[in-house]
């Protein structure tokens, strides 16, 4: 840009030639480092015109350039300042700038003041070159949102001492949103820090402190030496929650669900929640009702109850955890989704997820950072998560906090999505409140993660057996003689004659007698009728109920044209045209149906009769082997195209998602999102099965164990592509003997369906039928294009699903085999390849489609012509102590004639899931198939 364009540009008020040195300054401090200035003036420096002078000649050269312009377009009109005051003003600016990046690091976070909290240059008025100017008046007062413009120096320190100094540390600088950003400052400088809470607010803010202390207090008194996994320390977490839960009443919020480790859970639950005491006291004691399942410890269950406020009452739902730290936290968002898309909620404003985390966890757990990604993706964002960090300053028993973790803050974490981070004392209930505030304002403003660092501290150890003094004995010497937040508050509410002096005595005898009568002691407890899902008519069912599978062949063929039809504008890719043109032949000329085609059917009738249907997963939008292609993609303009989302005008709602590159967070959302939508299919799918490794503790604590342990039904499907192909030992095998050990008190299906109609039936089950239970599918690679894997549409419209198939080649005449083979999956067409091959018409080939609840009564029917065999093989392509040989060889045993052998054909024992080789991997399959067809 030439000079004279410059100049224009520079006619602008604020770059007139009397506000020179105020450029001047803030452009020095620009050129030595941007992050000094504030966000609009660092804007309109990283936006000026190229000129011919570069940025990279001495700073004197481009001021004596500025000044040039500037005293060219000097503004006749306007006031002449003094550049010295000028200069001042600018670095006022700066040292605004400084309080809002650094405030943060003098503020008085720890109630235990454990170490002298380190001074920072760049908050000192020498620093800034001021001490000399506390009684000079300067007019930065709009920037800091004062009522007054013109403020002396020591009123604007004062101030920004008190907005970041205080009990409040904000971080929220590395915000690149300039919206957000201020916002931010606009709620934090205009109240100073600090709000106005009425009377009665401060009354309810120390009632909640005395209940929070005083549950506590209770049990340790009634049960000594019993593990509670105390509050006390961080007993302002109860205010905190209960002062979210009501203020995100007047923002419209119907549910709140919770996510939370055992540490205050059981305080949770009964002053928040509002469980009774009485049932409490009796798990303490050992007594609980002939409930079927194990049940789980007092500190891992969950609640759900109505909580009172003015603006109507909010439904809480304390989800249930096991002891994995930070697992629950997609688990509550998964159950946040499903509750918001119900109400039709895309941006959660009805429904509000609030985690809670430990300091050691929420910097240690990876899963954390895996939801933290998923918090603003298409498939998984819920509107904003409000994470407390109950952060008692120890984690686990750590006595070096620079072995938890590798940043200043156990919160850094959280920088990663640009989430504000408010830190705040938890001896001070009142700043504990404005911060809960100011979260859900953010949270509700822009649907976004917000973060609160309680600040607090542990009273006790990890548990009330243990000795903390043990590894942080100065910690615990000044923790005996703190006084604690109840005392403190009611102390600071006496002096500033808030309430009178019988007050604090009087909530305390009003708790304890509250918790003596046993009952529920939360004022705002209401029964639940504010929950917008029903689970009754999917309750006390099992597994051999009737379903029905049958469906009109027109019918089908009218969906199988629908999910095949797109707009003519939609330009597909070669490959996908090709396969749509041969998915309208099988419809149109009868000819078999293929895996992939199956599969859309299953979706398009459920969806045709109003069932929702969820999938998930890396690369599931097409399938990871080409096979499904629900999205379909425009090659001109990438737009998408989802032929299931438009089968009928009042069909059920159908969402595919690409998922983030994660197992363990993905699976846990839906897991929780399943649990709370029963009316529809919810599936999470595997790239290769064998990534399920990375989610193996949300399989093993919540997906199979559920049930039992809380009483949780849940009917998510997982689809984990197995079979050996010779890809590997990681991309082979969906580990099917890990399902199989976790089988018991008929708690999961585990399924190897191996035609189309299998899987056809087997996805409109787990819908239909209203037993609502996890299903477990292992899913094929290689058969979804085999040429003998197919089904005619009668199979699927006439047919249902087979938990075992008998012999199906009219070769084989019953009374001629002189031996069966028991088989699962893929390895069966091998068997029967092989067997036409040898002409071997003696050995009959039964496939056992569902592994668990094993189908004893099917296989006695099929088996009931073989009586005259006595010799039997287990075949499988898994090693032998993988698949299902060691886990459901008594269950093959039991179906077989007494006195028949058993026997198993397949990989030798391995401590490798496949060989890496493919020559090698041949040569084995070979060997499996020959053994299995041996009759010698």
């Amino acid at each position: 840009m030439q000079n004279n364009s410059l100049k224009k540009w520079m006619e602008s008020s604020y770059f007139s030639g009397n506000n020179g040195a105020y450029i001047e300054e803030i452009y020095e401090s620009f050129l030595n480092d941007p992050n000094n200035i504030s966000d609009e003036w660092k804007q309109v420096f990283q936006s000026l015109p190229q000129t011919e002078i570069s940025q990279e000649v001495n700073h004197s050269k481009i001021r004596d350039y500025f000044r040039s312009l500037a005293k060219e377009t000097t503004n006749p009109y306007s006031v002449v300042k003094d550049p010295d005051k000028q200069a001042k003003e600018v670095r006022v600016l700066q040292l605004i700038n400084s309080f809002r990046l650094y405030g943060h690091k003098e503020a008085k976070l720890d109630p235990l003041n454990l170490k002298e909290i380190d001074k920072v240059p760049e908050l000192s008025l020498y620093h800034h070159n001021l001490a000399d100017a506390l009684d000079e008046s300067f007019d930065v007062g709009s920037v800091l949102g004062l009522s007054k413009d013109k403020l002396k120096l020591r009123d604007i320190y004062s101030a920004l001492k008190q907005i970041y100094c205080e009990s409040i540390g904000a971080e929220y600088m590395h915000i690149n949103n300039i919206e957000e950003k201020k916002w931010i400052q606009k709620n934090l400088e205009l109240s100073l820090g600090t709000s106005n809470f009425t009377q009665d607010e401060k009354i309810n803010f120390l009632y909640d402190l005395t209940a929070a202390e005083g549950m506590e207090k209770y049990l340790g008194a009634k049960f000594p030496g019993s593990k509670r996994f105390s509050l006390e320390g961080g007993d302002s977490l109860i205010p905190m929650i209960k002062e979210i839960i009501r203020f995100s009443g007047t923002k419209g919020v119907k549910e709140v669900v919770i996510g939370m480790a055992h540490r205050g859970r059981l305080n949770m639950l009964v002053n928040v929640i509002g469980k009774k005491t009485q049932d409490l006291f009796d798990e303490f004691s050992g007594k609980h009702g002939d409930t079927w399942g194990t049940g789980d410890v007092k500190y891992h269950q969950g609640f759900s109850a109505d909580f009172h406020t003015p603006s109507g009452n909010i439904h809480l739902a304390l989800a249930f955890n096991p002891s994995h730290l930070e697992i629950v936290n997609p688990v509550v968002m998964g159950s946040a989704r499903a509750r918001e898309e119900r109400y039709g909620d895309l941006l959660g404003e009805k429904v509000l997820p609030i985690t809670i985390h430990g300091d050691s966890a929420i910097a240690g757990q990876g899963v954390v950072a895996e939801t933290f990604n998923m918090s603003q993706t298409r498939g998984y964002k819920v509107g904003g998560t409000i994470r407390i960090v109950v952060n008692n300053q120890v984690g686990f028993t750590t006595s070096r906090p620079e072995d938890t973790r590798s940043t200043p803050y156990c919160t850094d974490i959280a920088k990663m999505v640009q989430a504000p981070i408010f830190h705040v004392n938890a001896d001070d209930p009142e700043a504990v409140a404005f911060v809960s505030r100011l979260a859900v304002n953010y949270r509700d403003k822009f649907n976004r993660d917000v973060v609160i660092d309680l600040v607090c501290y542990r009273r006790h150890g990890h548990n009330e057996s243990d000795e903390p003094s043990a590894t942080q004995p100065l910690m615990y010497k000044i923790i005996k003689k703190h006084a604690t937040t109840r005392q403190l508050y009611a102390e600071k509410l006496l002096k500033n004659n808030t309430i009178e002096q019988f007050v604090p005595t009087s909530l305390v005898n009003e708790y304890r007698d509250l918790l003596d009568k046993g009952e529920c002691v939360v004022k705002e407890w209401r029964p639940m009728n504010n929950q917008n899902s029903n689970w009754s008519k999917y309750l006390s069912h099992e597994w051999d109920e009737e379903w029905e599978s049958h469906l009109d062949i027109n019918v089908l063929k009218e969906l199988a044209k629908k999910v095949n039809s797109y707009p003519d504008s939609i330009k597909l890719h070669n490959r996908v045209l090709k396969l749509y043109n041969i998915r309208q032949k099988m419809i149109e000329e009868n000819m078999p149906l293929d895996w992939g085609m199956a599969e859309t059917l299953a979706y398009a009738t459920l969806v045709n009769d109003q069932y929702q249907i969820r999938i998930t997963g890396q690369d599931s939008g097409r399938g990871t082997f080409f096979h499904r292609h629900a999205v379909i993609h425009d090659q001109d303009s990438s737009k998408e195209y989802i032929p299931l989302q438009h089968i009928s005008d009042n069909q059920g709602k159908f969402y595919i998602y690409d998922s983030v590159l994660s197992e363990e967070a993905v699976l846990a959302f839906e897991y929780g999102y399943a649990t709370a939508e029963p009316n529809g299919l919810t599936i999470w799918e595997a790239q290769f099965g064998d990534f399920a490794n990375g989610a193996q503790v949300v399989i093993d604590q919540f997906i199979s164990s559920g049930e039992q342990k809380w009483g949780r039904m849940c009917g998510l499907t997982m689809l984990l592509p197995h079979g050996y192909e010779g890809q590997g030992p990681e991309h082979s095998s969906a580990r099917l003997e890990r399902f199989l050990q976790l089988c018991a008190e008929q708690n999961i299906q585990v399924v190897v369906p191996s035609t189309p109609a299998q899987i056809y039936h087997v996805l409109r089950r787990q819908v239909i039928r209203t037993m609502r239970r996890p299903l477990v599918i292992m899913s094929p690679k290689s058969l979804l294009r085999h040429p003998q894997c197919i089904s005619s549409i009668d199979e699927l419209g006439n047919g249902s699903f087979e938990s075992a198939i008998g012999e199906v080649d009219e070769k084989i005449l019953a009374a001629n085999v002189e031996k069966i083979i028991l088989c699962s999956g893929k390895v069966y067409y091998d068997l029967i390849d092989k067997r036409e091959k040898t002409k071997n018409y003696k050995v009959a080939i039964i496939r056992i489609e569902q592994l668990y609840p094993f189908p004893y009564k099917k296989l006695l029917e099929i088996l009931q012509e073989y009586k005259h065999v006595n010799s039997y093989v287990w075949c499988q392509e898994e090693p032998q102590n993988q698949g299902a040989w060691y886990s459901s060889q008594h269950n093959f045993r039991s179906v077989i004639p007494e006195k028949a052998e058993l026997s198993y054909a397949g990989r030798p024992a391995s401590a490798s899931p496949a060989v890496g080789y493919l020559s090698v991997h041949l040569k084995q399959q070979e060997a499996l198939i020959e053994d299995a067809l041996n009759l010698s």
